[in-house]
């Protein structure tokens, strides 16, 4: 008999062993197919851990249970009604056939409600855990139990209950290679989803399409103030920016370190290393969060570049996490180093009170809140809509779920409509309007809540020197292709107004 024993293993308990022993004693077990499932994933809290040191755990346990035991990984594919059927596919494909697994040949280990999968397909499952199906009530702590004990205890290597509760194989893995200090990172992230991400709403194909297709204008834009030697990209998406920066002769004999904390992206940026997209070979990528804290050792950087990130970070994180990721940068630049952050920013004199026209000839002006089950159905339906009514959407979703609320006033001049509102909410429609593929996650960034010179102001009192050659700038396209015809801005005494900036390319110097 073949014992199947799917998980995502990231902790092993005393318990796992001591009932695989029992099974053994009891039955004749041929080996033991431990599954790791969601093998493809890590760092996250709902994977904090790379599949290799799961395996090797699993290794070390499946040494003292006295039969053989083989361990394969089973990546992520989403929420399918058969991933267990897929999992035995996927054991003998990986095994080169050694392995079929069926209900005649094998019996499986599994206390969730992922044993149901596997009843449905006719195997016999051991419960393990188990003591209520009806409440999926257990007899004992999960694994995923123990990890969460530790997730909260700073001094988790002292606690006896967890040493208790954990089979040696985990314990000796999670203390050699300092798990706990990992997954209590983790745990206290609370910008970023379990599964690794800052929102769950980005359609994540066209968000990829637009990285690259600003790629070789971002690269334009900072290029000029790179200095060689260690240089990272914090944000740095599917890693365009660092595949021109390699071919730029300047930098041949530099290293370069891309910080990812989006999955997919991640993903992205591995793949494309494996395809030999980058020229120089001294690139490295990793996944995680630069809010949270350093990402790179003090003063050991000489160029750090973030594009389209910091208004993330305000957005969906909180001030003091701005202000700590400004620190965190100036803390890992060398003497010398610089910052290049090209982001959105805010107009000058942002608070002051403008009058917005909107054109209501471009689209539909009725069913404005309409509700949609999916996104692509939302970005439709905005499609459709004219620019007045999309500002109505836009001022009923702008930041409800943080509770913001756009005040504006709708009044009547030489026979136009317009709406009287501060610059800094006129802005933020302007340059999000057309945003309607990512409609949901843009509604909770904020782009204008510091002008440049807030920015410089606060970059100065961490200790930065910011360079002459910092500028704002508008969009010149944006202006061309989204808002005239569309909008009319003026001012308090209705004369037309210049559009505001919409850009910054901030250079922040550590002296």
């Amino acid at each position: 008999m073949l014992l199947l024993f799917p998980g995502r293993h990231h902790l092993l308990t005393r318990f796992q062993f001591d009932y695989l022993k029992e099974l053994i004693a009891a039955h004749p077990v041929d080996a033991i197919l431990f599954a790791v499932t969601s093998a493809n994933h890590s760092n996250t809290r709902r994977n904090p851990l790379p599949f290799h040191l799961r395996a090797l755990a699993l290794e070390k346990m499946g040494d003292r249970l006295g039969v053989p035991c083989y361990v394969y990984g089973i990546d992520d594919i989403g929420h399918v009604p058969r991933f267990a059927r897929y999992t035995c596919k996927r054991i003998k494909h990986e095994s080169e056939g050694l392995f079929e697994l069926t209900p005649a040949t094998t019996q499986v280990v599994c206390s969730t409600p992922v044993l149901e999968m596997y009843e449905q397909d006719g195997f016999h499952v051991f419960t393990a855990e188990l003591a209520d199906r009806a409440g999926w009530q257990h007899h004992t702590p999960l694994p995923w139990d123990v990890v969460e004990m530790i997730a909260r205890d700073p001094g988790w290597e002292h606690n006896q209950r967890i040493a208790d509760l954990t089979d040696s194989s985990s314990y000796d893995i999670w203390k050699k290679y300092r798990l706990g200090q990992k997954v209590q990172t983790l745990f206290r992230d609370t910008m970023i989803s379990a599964d690794g991400d800052i929102t769950t709403t980005r359609d994540y194909n066209s968000y990829v399409r637009q990285m690259d297709d600003i790629a070789q204008l971002k690269y334009q834009e900072t290029s000029a103030f790179i200095q060689p030697g260690r240089i990272g990209d914090i944000g740095c998406a599917v890693g365009s920016w660092i595949k021109l920066a390699c071919a730029d002769g300047r930098f041949r004999e530099s290293d370069f370190y891309g910080i990812e904390v989006a999955r997919h992206l991640f993903d992205v940026c591995h793949q494309r290393k494996h395809n030999g997209e980058f020229t120089n070979p001294f690139v490295f990528f990793s996944q995680r969060n630069a809010v949270t804290g350093r990402v790179f050792d003090r003063q050991s950087m000489n160029t750090i570049h973030s594009s389209s990130l910091t208004h993330e970070i305000e957005s969906y994180g909180s001030r003091a996490d701005l202000l700590a990721f400004i620190q965190n940068r100036y803390d890992e630049l060398a003497p010398g180093g610089v910052w290049i952050n090209r982001d959105v920013v805010g107009p000058y004199q942002k608070d002051q009170l403008v009058h917005m026209v909107l054109t209501d000839t471009d689209g539909r002006n009725e069913d404005i809140l309409a509700d949609f089950a999916t996104r692509e159905a939302l970005a439709e339906y905005l499609k459709g809509l004219s620019t007045r009514a999309r500002f109505y959407r836009f001022a009923h979703d702008f930041r409800k779920r943080e509770g913001y609320t756009l005040h504006y006033e709708e009044i009547e001049h030489q026979g136009d409509r317009c709406f009287r509102l501060s610059l800094r909410d006129a802005s933020e429609f302007m340059s999000r309007k057309d945003y309607v593929d990512n409609w949901q996650s843009e509604m909770h960034e904020m782009f204008c809540f510091w002008d440049f010179d807030e920015w410089k102001n606060v970059l100065e009192s961490v200790g930065f020197t910011v360079s002459a050659q910092s500028y704002a700038y508008t969009n010149e396209w944006i202006v061309k292709n989204r808002l005239v015809g569309k909008v009319v801005l003026q001012d308090d005494r209705l004369r037309p107004m210049p559009w505001p900036v919409t850009g910054m390319v901030m250079v922040a110097k550590k002296v």
